[in-house]
């Protein structure tokens, strides 16, 4: 029976573990917390996730959330700017398929049960860079999939596929009770709220360790007003400022926001992430390498809501490629063609969201965004297109493509 070692209890390093140890593999899982202190921490994210994704977890037996987690029909987008006349620009569209947000604290802790209590080996405690090569040496393969602490500066920042060297937005998320509904289809909708000089409020149903809730999102902008999270609030002044600046920024979200509650004492997250992918395979010396997967090798901005898919997809296709290696030995060229083979999709993904954070925007997607508000063909396509970023290379990513697209459109308006 093969060993492996799988460094890092998040969405791909539990997903990839609770795979290999269906197909009989020899698994040891590297977790920093117990399931109770998962349940019983702060947030770590919003993990909204897409058809696709939702349809990986579903392929392999996790999708335990199916009959509580609410389901978001469609995408709501306004963008507003205060400072202007005019009234805020809007459009709306419906998701092809199924999407979701679990709360993490929620999952992992359920999976990580699910781990042990079919006989998985788990130790508990960080793992550092210089206990690496005791755990490969023990091991046929070692993946890390732990994308914070010492461990994930192993994998050195790979210049030439990072566009960015610093975070490009500052980050604030809440969880929340008391939400009040409009009425109509977009209480079921992702809303994204843009205001120039501010950033964006994005608004999302959820389950969480307490039931369905509303998570906000408030991607700010360096020396903004949404840029205010510095002095790290607890949960409930954090969201009061969050709600307060709804009211001059998305006035429309403050009336569903004005009178919420945070779900518990951990349902606040601050932080700023810096898009970064680094090299995903790592020498230790005398012969020892280490694979990196999901967060460990790329991370993005959450923006674009493709954390959780990534890590999704990543632990689906790891799980893959090592189930095909068989008995042959988890080389290092048999490493960087897995790297490799993921990255080929994933790269989609980054450059996307690479895009949508570039600043001032490029003039094609200010384009296609314009047309979106004008063209509900329009506003569809880009709605769908999170499910799987790859299509946007046919006709978002690039001006000469963007711009012959909209070319059909030109004589309707």
């Amino acid at each position: 029976m093969r060993r492996i070692a799988i460094i890092g209890a998040g969405q791909a390093g539990l997903q990839l573990a609770l795979g290999l140890q269906g197909a009989d593999y020899d698994v040891t899982l590297h977790a920093e917390r117990t399931s109770q202190e998962i349940r019983a921490g702060r947030v770590t994210s919003t993990q909204l996730m897409f058809g696709p994704a939702l349809a990986l977890e579903r392929a392999a037996g996790l999708n335990l959330w199916d009959d509580r987690a609410p389901v978001m029909r469609g995408l709501e987008m306004r963008h507003w700017d205060p400072a202007e006349d005019g009234r805020p620009t809007r459009f709306t569209a419906s998701y092809d398929g199924e999407v979701r947000s679990v709360d993490q604290r929620l999952k992992l802790a359920a999976w990580l049960d699910l781990f042990e209590s079919r006989g998985g080996r788990v130790a508990y405690g960080s793992v550092e860079a210089g206990d690496a090569p005791a755990v490969v040496a023990c091991h046929d393969l070692t993946v890390v999939a732990a994308g914070r602490g010492a461990l994930s500066s192993l994998f050195g920042r790979d210049a030439a596929r990072s566009v960015y060297d610093r975070p490009q937005r500052t980050l604030a998320a809440f969880y929340a009770d008391g939400v009040t509904g409009r009425g109509d289809e977009t209480d079921a909708y992702l809303r994204v709220s843009g205001a120039a000089a501010a950033g964006d409020a994005i608004a999302l149903q959820a389950l969480t360790v307490h039931g369905p809730c509303e998570i906000l999102l408030v991607e700010a902008k360096f020396g903004g007003p949404y840029d205010c999270w510095a002095d790290r609030p607890s949960p409930r002044e954090g969201l009061r400022r969050a709600v307060e600046l709804l009211r001059q920024y998305a006035p429309w979200e403050y009336e569903r926001f004005a009178r919420a509650e945070p779900t518990d004492d951990g349902a606040a997250l601050y932080g700023a992430i810096t898009p970064t992918v680094r090299h995903g395979v790592v020498p230790l010396g005398d012969g020892q390498y280490v694979l990196g997967m999901a967060d460990a090798v790329a991370v993005n901005d959450p923006l674009t809501g493709q954390g959780a898919n990534n890590a999704a997809r990543a632990a689906a296709a790891y799980l893959d490629a090592i189930l095909k290696r068989e008995e042959q030995p988890f080389d290092e060229r048999w490493m960087r063609t897995v790297f490799d083979d993921y990255w080929e999709q994933a790269r989609h993904v980054h450059a996307f969201t690479d895009l949508m954070l570039r600043q001032p925007p490029a003039a094609h997607v200010v384009r296609i965004l314009q047309a979106a508000h004008e063209h509900p063909e329009v506003a569809h396509r880009l709605a769908n297109g999170y499910a799987d970023p790859v299509g946007y290379r046919d006709w978002l990513m690039e001006p000469e493509r963007a711009e012959a697209y909209l070319a059909r459109f030109d004589g309707s308006r």
